[in-house]
């Protein structure tokens, strides 16, 4: 009897970690990776992966088109995945139509759409905040108040809080219109949410076939607003399922019923909960049908001995993943390294950083010489570090050790400095070194 030949998966975008999954689990792997991700050259292709080069992966068109040039139709494939948060949509519009399984397009739209996402829960009966739509931003002249004392103005189908801002005056909701105007903002379409005070949770997990398999509960170490307009990095932990139990008896009654308000049945989410501590109530933010960002996959599979990718790979197969959840002792979280906008000219190693108590992992994402981008939201970071602690009190001592010691060995010229401004850097960028003018002092 012969062997049965390998599943056959199409991975739209690159996905360190969902490739892994795929080239240990022995399927015929084809990825979709997009110009912006080839040309970042930060994510390593396993050479087991056949790779279909695009234009955009988050295009219908540029898929389409490329899948046809390669020859590759609705029989060369078993299944189709993404973790690609622009991808979603379209990816369950490519699976029906190659007659796939995967998320239904309409399900896809409820994770991408944060005005009909809300919709949705507060038709369930779920608190949420209130929201309104801007359906352009570079326009709000028809605006006359805001509705509430404070509000957040986000893109209706933005990630990482990506242009995100809270506004407390119609005369501020304008200053930032003409801002984004200026810029030319090619994300047109805004959504104005009340603004929800609070420890800002977030649940990871595992759904198949309408079950619960996996949750795993934690919060920010500031929420990700706060983060935002103190400039301080973006850092979460998971809770002890054993230590924090009352955690997870809080939440996971609205985590189920969030979840089946917006009809996800199979694959993996990320969650983002606002907890009142003095009353215990909990109001829905935002989900995605992907896995989450930061450090989220290897703070989970560390903490809970689960791959969050390999679950999602295992899922777009249609097989029950076998989750086999082992906890590890102590506090583990992530943490974002950051700096100013600018060109990086130096930082330290991840081998230096890996030397700092308690630290487990790191990843430096910007090689030396790229300009590091005035972004507007959490995704602004040259690298991302995994801490162990005993304590959630040391854990964010660890992460204050790090961020201390790290950033004065940052080398970097800010962006918009006059070349004057920038010789005043020399002594700081290349010590030692003297500009003389003159032959005779």
């Amino acid at each position: 009897m012969e062997n049965a030949s390998p599943a056959r998966i199409l991975v739209v975008g690159l996905d360190r970690y969902g490739m892994r999954a795929c080239v240990r689990l022995g399927l015929d792997v084809t990825v979709v990776c997009g110009a912006a991700a080839w040309d970042q050259g930060s994510i390593a292709i396993p050479d087991e992966v056949r790779v279909i080069r695009v234009d955009d992966h988050t295009s219908a068109e540029s898929v389409l088109m490329a899948l046809s040039r390669s020859g590759l139709d609705s029989e060369s494939f078993d299944a189709v995945y993404t973790t690609a948060e622009g991808s979603l949509v379209m990816v369950g519009l490519l699976a029906a139509h190659l007659g796939l399984p995967a998320v239904p397009p309409e399900v896809a739209v409820r994770f991408r759409d944060k005005s009909v996402q809300k919709r949705e829960i507060r038709a369930a009966g779920l608190a949420t905040a209130g929201a309104v739509v801007v359906d352009d931003i570079h326009d709000v002249g028809g605006i006359a108040e805001l509705g509430t004392a404070k509000a957040v103005l986000k893109p209706v189908a933005g990630a990482a809080t990506e242009r995100t801002s809270a506004v407390s005056s119609v005369a501020e909701l304008r200053r930032r219109s003409e801002e984004y105007r200026r810029e030319g903002t090619t994300q047109r379409t805004f959504i104005l949410e009340e603004f929800v005070r609070g420890e800002e949770w977030i649940a990871d997990g595992v759904l198949f076939e309408g079950e619960l398999l996996f949750c795993a509960l934690g919060r920010y170490g500031d929420p990700c607003l706060a983060s935002v307009d103190s400039g301080r990095p973006l850092n979460f932990r998971h809770y002890d399922p054993s230590g924090e139990n009352w955690a997870y008896e809080r939440a996971l009654p609205v985590i189920t019923a969030s979840l089946a308000a917006l009809g996800l049945r199979d694959g993996v989410f990320h969650m983002e909960l606002f907890h009142d501590p003095e009353t215990g109530a909990l109001t829905f933010g935002e989900c995605a049908a992907r896995r989450g960002g930061a450090l989220v996959q290897e703070v989970v599979h560390t903490k809970f001995n689960v791959d969050l990718a390999a679950c999602a790979i295992q899922v777009a197969l249609g097989r029950r993943p076998e989750i086999d959840v082992k906890i590890h002792p102590g506090v583990i979280g992530g943490a974002y390294l950051t700096s100013d906008a600018g060109l990086l000219l130096d930082c330290p190693s991840a081998d230096q950083v890996m030397t700092r108590p308690g630290v487990e992992f790191v990843r430096i994402e910007r090689p030396v010489g790229e300009r590091t981008p005035a972004v507007s939201g959490t995704n602004h970071r040259i690298g991302q570090f995994m801490v162990k602690a005993d304590t959630a009190e040391e854990l964010q001592q660890r992460f204050a050790e790090v961020w201390d010691w790290f950033g004065p060995q940052v080398k970097i010229v800010p962006d918009g400095l006059t070349s004057r401004g920038i010789r005043a850097l020399q002594p700081t960028l290349r010590p030692g070194v003297r500009f003389g003018d003159a032959l005779w002092q």
